[in-house]
Parts: C-alpha cells; sequence; structure tokens
C-alpha cells in the first residue's frame, strides 16, 4: 500500500463528435478507458446526454464524474438534426439499418408541396416510434422484437417540434434542419413527411448538430480523443448547471459554518 489517499476522480464534460458505427455507449466506455489510462480511477463514472443511432453522427455530450448528475438535464434540452431523407424508399427501421425498399411514386412532390408538408409537422405532433427503437413493449425492447420478426405495434405520443426548415430538394433527396424537444425521432419524422407527400420516407443521413447551448463545432472527434486521455480536453461544468452537482465536503463545511 502506498498509504496516499485515492485520487478524485475528474469532473467535467467532453464534447464528442461521433462517427457513425459506434453506439453511445461504445463511445463512453472509450472515454472511460483512456480516462482510465491517464491514470483515474477504474470505475470513474461516464454517461451521455441522449443516445444517437449508430448510424447517425453528430454530438454526444459526455459526462463525467459528478457531471453524470447532469444526464437527465442535457437529455431533456432541446435537440439539432441536419438530415437527408429519401422520398423513394422506405425501409422497416426507416433508415439503412435493414433494407431499403423501392416505392412507386405516382407524382414527384414539387418543392412547394415539400416546403408545406415539412412547415405542417411544426408544433406539437402525435408520433410513433420507429419499431427498431429502444422503447420498451411487454418487457423488451420494441427492436428486440421487430428483429425477431414480431409484429410491433407502436402506440403515437406528443412530441415537439419548433423548426422543419428544407435545406436542399432534389428528387428524391430531401435535406432539413430540425429543432425538436425531447423524445422526437427524426426516422419517424422521415417516415410521415414521405406519407403526407404520398411517397416512401427514410433516412439516408442523420447528423446532430445541438443540443441546447452545447455545438458539435465545438466538440473533438472520436478518433482525435487521445489514449490516455489529456485532462485538459475535460470541459468544466458551465457555471449556470453547477447547482445539478453533488457540493463538496468543503462547501457542506462552510454551510455548516454559516448556520453555526
Amino acid at each position: 500500500m502506498s498509504g496516499q489517499p485515492p485520487r478524485e476522480a475528474v469532473t467535467g464534460i467532453m464534447l464528442i463528435d461521433k462517427p457513425q458505427r459506434p453506439t453511445s455507449m461504445h463511445v463512453c466506455r472509450i472515454v472511460r478507458r483512456r480516462l482510465f489510462n491517464a491514470g483515474q480511477p477504474k470505475r470513474i463514472k461516464v454517461g451521455h446526454g441522449g443516445t444517437l443511432d449508430p448510424l447517425a453522427t453528430g454530438l454526444l455530450v459526455v459526462m463525467i464524474g459528478k457531471a453524470t448528475r447532469l444526464c437527465e438535464k442535457i437529455m431533456a434540452d432541446d435537440k439539432e438534426y441536419l438530415t437527408t431523407i429519401d422520398l423513394a424508399h422506405t425501409s422497416p427501421s426507416d433508415d439503412l439499418e435493414t433494407t431499403p425498399e423501392p416505392v412507386a411514386v405516382n407524382t414527384v412532390p414539387s418543392e412547394e408541396d415539400v416546403r408545406r408538408v415539412c412547415a405542417g409537422f411544426v408544433g406539437v405532433i402525435q408520433q410513433k416510434p420507429p419499431i427498431f427503437s429502444a422503447m420498451w413493449i411487454d418487457g423488451k425492447r420494441a427492436y428486440e422484437l421487430a428483429r425477431k420478426g414480431r409484429e410491433v405495434e407502436m402506440a403515437a405520443r406528443p412530441v415537439r417540434i419548433d423548426e422543419c426548415e428544407v435545406m436542399e430538394y432534389a428528387w428524391p433527396l430531401l435535406t432539413i434542419r430540425v429543432r425538436c424537444g425531447k423524445g422526437t425521432y427524426i426516422r419517424s419524422l422521415a417516415r410521415d413527411i414521405g406519407a403526407a407527400l404520398k411517397a416512401g420516407g427514410m433516412l439516408r443521413e442523420l447528423r446532430r448538430t445541438r443540443i441546447g447551448e452545447f455545438s458539435v463545432e465545438n466538440a473533438i472527434a472520436l478518433d482525435d480523443v487521445p489514449d490516455p486521455m489529456r485532462l485538459e480536453l475535460v470541459r468544466p461544468v458551465p457555471e449556470e448547471l453547477r447547482y445539478l452537482l453533488p457540493k463538496s465536503q468543503e462547501e457542506r463545511d462552510a454551510e455548516d459554518e454559516e448556520e453555526s
């Protein structure tokens, strides 16, 4: 035994630009392992502020140490996405996880039609999550049932969409920017936009660009996260969120002195 007290785990936030393929939890495990290699406790807490599908890229807010107390707050923040929708195909997963199927479209939607339909999704709407999602059904994840070929019926629920802006449209590809509240599935939005246009509707690309005040422009690519971790890459918790952190022993002692 060295007799030295254990090192206190670092507390803070990392903004990671997630590539395609890794799951959000896999990114957290990579960060934890590289923190451990930098001398941090083996069981340091690492969490994230909102799941990105494996095929999606973009901003993942990773909380470290005591900052994991912020996970629910970050998950509840508004989010912004940039996505490309294929209006000539559908798929069971509403993206490229499953095989796309061509859809016969009698009339190609005009840009005016597309803009009108997208604008119609702004506000509080009823949305059915994809059957390939992490929603619970009878004690099982929906995607587990769907992958076994079970029929899955998803209940619609209210979600909020603040902006649905057409960025580019050249049949059959439509690129939109979406700003939305917690629980919104962009895959479902793509499916429903396509249905409203009497066309197909599935995601070809999805990139999260913002969560609350955090922007992907300030994120570090996962491939650039050093091993061992450089602790200066762990950002301090913003002042306006520090009230959510557990108080240190020094802070509790100071409060006790003030009360006495």
